[in-house]
C-alpha cells in the first residue's frame, strides 16, 4: 500500500483514533459480546479515551485519514517479568488483510525491543485475530480472564 503512513500518535489524532476504536469494535465484536454491552459503546467515549491516553500509540494513515492504530507498554501482568505488552491493535475492516496490521505490530516490536518477551490479550472466540497473532509467533500460554462476560486469552511471544 503505497499511500500508507505509520507514525507516532499525537493528541491531535484523538478524533480519528477514537473513530477507529469505536468502529472497529462495532465491526469486530457485534455478535461476540452481549448486545447490551455493544449498545453502550459510544464514539464520544472512544474519542475521550484517545485524548486521555495518546502515549505509546502509533497510527496508520491512508489519504490523511486514520484507518488503524496500535498501542504498547510494559506488561501489566504481575506474573510476567521482562515483558512488553501490545495492548491494542485496531484496523477498520475495509483495510484489513493488506499488511497494515503486521506493520503496526512491527513498530510495537521496535518500541518493546528491550524486553525478552511480548504479551497480548485476545478474545478467545475471535479466531481471526488469534490466527493473525499466531502467524506473528504468539502462542496461548493458558492464562485467561473475563471481559464483559467473555473469556480472553493471553498469548506470549519470545523475542
Amino acid at each position: 500500500m503505497d499511500n500508507l503512513l505509520i507514525r507516532k500518535a499525537t493528541v491531535d489524532d484523538a478524533e480519528g483514533k477514537g473513530y477507529v476504536h469505536y468502529q472497529s469494535w462495532i465491526e469486530t465484536y457485534t455478535g461476540l459480546f452481549p448486545d447490551e454491552y455493544m449498545q453502550s459503546l459510544t464514539l464520544e467515549r472512544s474519542v475521550k479515551l484517545a485524548k486521555d491516553y495518546p502515549e505509546n500509540t502509533y497510527v496508520a494513515i491512508v489519504d490523511d485519514k486514520i484507518i488503524g492504530f496500535s498501542c504498547y507498554l510494559e506488561s501489566r501482568d504481575e506474573d510476567l517479568e521482562d515483558t512488553g505488552e501490545i495492548t491494542a491493535i485496531y484496523i477498520l475492516k475495509e483495510f484489513q488483510g493488506l499488511g497494515i496490521g503486521k506493520k503496526l505490530m512491527n513498530v510495537c516490536y521496535k518500541e518493546l525491543s528491550n524486553f525478552s518477551k511480548l504479551s497480548l490479550w485476545v478474545l478467545g472466540s475471535n479466531k481471526k485475530s488469534i490466527g493473525f497473532y499466531e502467524k506473528q509467533g504468539f502462542i496461548a500460554d493458558g492464562k485467561t480472564k473475563m471481559l464483559h462476560g467473555k473469556e480472553v486469552i493471553r498469548m506470549i511471544k519470545n523475542v
